[in-house]
């Protein structure tokens, strides 16, 4: 099952020059080329998807960069 991205995960996941890659639209399931509008219907499957209430899951934060150094310093 493709996964529903929020609008601000679909704005984030841009590429430099605005677009977005066919690699990221296929884990979508939107297929290649995309359609007109195919943005605006994954935004709406997203919202409907979140209308049972339950707040959309939180992203992901990234590891700090001294993570395996606090993590194996048992001395």
């Amino acid at each position: 099952m493709p996964v529903l991205p929020s609008p601000e995960e679909i704005e984030a996941a841009k590429t430099p020059k605005g677009a977005w890659t066919r690699a990221q639209l296929a884990e979508w399931g939107v297929p290649w080329p995309p359609e007109k509008g195919w943005k605006d219907e994954l935004i709406e499957r997203w919202e409907a998807a979140r209308q049972d209430g339950a707040p959309p899951p939180p992203l992901p934060s990234p590891a700090p960069t001294d993570f395996a150094q606090d993590t194996l310093d048992f001395g």
